[in-house]
Order: C-alpha cells, then sequence, then structure tokens
C-alpha cells in the first residue's frame, strides 16, 4: 500500500546533509518559485522522520521556494528513515534520474559514500560496486574521482565559479579537467617538471577566463606534443620553449604553441598512419584476387598524380 500524502508546515522540515547539491542558483530557484506561486507544488517532497524534524529525501528546492513564499503546508510522503549509506546511494539515485547536480559537489559526496563502504565492509570499494552504489557509469565514476585528485586551490575555485548564476560562468569543471591532462602529458614526457607544470596550469586557467582559450578541446593539443615528442617528431627543446612561452605570455593560444611545434608533424603522423592502413587494404584486396572497379581504378589515378605532386615539391 502506497504512503498517504500528508500535508505538513514547511519549517517542520530540514534539508538532508547528505544531499551533494550545494549549490542553489537564483534565477532557477526564482523560476521555480514562480510556478509553485502559481500552481502550488504539485509533486509531493520525499522526506523521513528524524525526531521532531522531517528530513528531505526529494525535493529541497520546492521546500526552498516554499519558505520564500511563506506557504503554511506542503504535500509530503514520508518514508522509514533510510542508514546513512542508504541515504546517500538514495540521493545519488534521485540524481541519476534528473542529471541536475554539479560535478564537483557530487564527487565530493561520491568520495563520502566510499568511505562509508570502506568502513562497512572493512575494504576499499570496486570501481564497479561503487558505479552500482552510486547509479553512475564507471566512466563517470572515473571522471568525479578525477575531480578529486585536484589540488584544493583548484576544487575551491571551481565552486566559487558554481555559485555565478549560469550565465556568468566561465570556468568549468571540464576546462580544469582537459588542461590538467594536457599539462599531465607534457610532464610525463619530460617537457615539464612538477613545478612548471602547477604554472602552466594555472596560466590556461586564466586564459580561460581571459578568452585567450574558449573552448575544452585545445588543452587536448598539448596531450598531441607529448606524444610527437615521445615518437621523437618534435624536439624537446622546441617543446619546453613553447610550453614555457604558454606559461608566460597571456595572449599566447594553444593553437598558437600548437601551430608552432607540433601541427605538421601531427599532420603528416596522421597521413603515415593513413597511408600504412591503405597500402594493407589494397594488398588485401589484391589477395582476395577482386578485380578493381572502375570507380576504385579512378580513385588510385588521382591518388598517384598527388603523390608524383608531393614527391616533386620535395625533391625542389
Amino acid at each position: 500500500m502506497a504512503n498517504p500524502v500528508r500535508l505538513v508546515d514547511p519549517n517542520s522540515l530540514e534539508r538532508n546533509p547528505e544531499n551533494p547539491r550545494l549549490i542553489f542558483r537564483g534565477e532557477e530557484l526564482d523560476a521555480l518559485q514562480d510556478s509553485i506561486g502559481q500552481q502550488g507544488i504539485l509533486v509531493p517532497l520525499t522526506v523521513y522522520e528524524h525526531g521532531k524534524k522531517l528530513t528531505i529525501l526529494d525535493g529541497e528546492r520546492r521546500w526552498r521556494c516554499s519558505l520564500k513564499l511563506g506557504l503554511s503546508a506542503i504535500p509530503v510522503i514520508v518514508q522509514p528513515k533510510p542508514a546513512r549509506m542508504q541515504n546517500i546511494m538514495m540521493m545519488f539515485a534521485i540524481h541519476n534520474a534528473r542529471r541536475d547536480w554539479d560535478p564537483l559537489p557530487t564527487a565530493l559526496k561520491l568520495q563520502e559514500l566510499e568511505l562509508e563502504f570502506s568502513s562497512r565492509n572493512g575494504r576499499p570499494s570496486t570501481e564497479a560496486e561503487l558505479a552500482g552504489l552510486a547509479s553512475l557509469s564507471r566512466g563517470e565514476v572515473r571522471r568525479l574521482k578525477k575531480l578529486l585528485s585536484l589540488p584544493e586551490s583548484y576544487r575551491e575555485e571551481l565552486l566559487r565559479e558554481l555559485e555565478k548564476p549560469r550565465s556568468q560562468q566561465v570556468l568549468t569543471v571540464d576546462h580544469i579537467l582537459e588542461i590538467t591532462r594536457g599539462a599531465e602529458a607534457l610532464k610525463k614526457r619530460g617537457v615539464l617538471s612538477a613545478a612548471k607544470e602547477d604554472q602552466l596550469r594555472r596560466a590556461l586557467v586564466r586564459k580561460v577566463r581571459t578568452g585567450v582559450v574558449n573552448n575544452t578541446v585545445a588543452p587536448r593539443m598539448l596531450a598531441r606534443l607529448a606524444r610527437a615528442v615521445g615518437r621523437g617528431e618534435v624536439s624537446m627543446q622546441t617543446a619546453r620553449t613553447v610550453a614555457t612561452r604558454l606559461t608566460k605570455d597571456s595572449k599566447y593560444s594553444i593553437e598558437d604553441a600548437f601551430r608552432q611545434s607540433v601541427e605538421q608533424a601531427d599532420f603528416e603522423h596522421g597521413t603515415e598512419q593513413l597511408i600504412t592502413r591503405l597500402i594493407a587494404r589494397l594488398k588485401e584486396h589484391a589477395s582476395r584476387g577482386y578485380p578493381p572497379s572502375a570507380q576504385l581504378t579512378d580513385l588510385l589515378s588521382s591518388l598517384g598524380a598527388e603523390l608524383r605532386t608531393l614527391k616533386a615539391r620535395t625533391s625542389a
């Protein structure tokens, strides 16, 4: 039998301490408040009894709006009080349905769920177990745990950014993660020391704020530079020169650094891979004894003409 809906004083409710939602944006609450003011609360809040208070499982934004509107009664459905681990799991299940939590607060709560699991079971959770507990994919768990590995200063900066209205936010979690991956790739290749890695990361964060870095894809070029250094296509000195300029020159973009270091080598490496696959494909075509079609013959003729042109440019 379903739990009946009760009407209760919103002042008798309290927020759930396990709710990962830390940011409640004013413009979103205003829109919800207007809707509740006109139509009332259409979907009851889900709560559990905790002493003389009712603790919210689902519906904190509706509750906050009801307080602002001065409502005397709101509809709730009372559920049995969950254990702490179950409470956190329920919060994540709600998140999985709504997809409206910010990544960093979610990561912090995921860490608490992981610690609670370890406390109860005497061992760390596996990635698969943690994903199941949080109703997340394993890829999402890895992404959130990567956020937790960021220095505290970056996490604090992201939280301050999240407190702004969405229209005013510039720096995002994806900016930080992509910049971190790019800088780490250069450090692993020996282009940067640990200290210079952090200097580069901070410089690129500043460039996000000034618009010099205006997307989350550009930092991936740093990993491509690192791979080119590893293949011997770009010298260590060249890589260090552009990395230093990226750190010190506030107008110098990642695209500038890419063009001046790895663009040609990276393009030619991609071309080499395509040609290698094409040669293997043509050999397989011949081994199967297929007669080339007219269209394939024309394309091979065009390819031959391009190769002759390229060879002539090389010889000039």
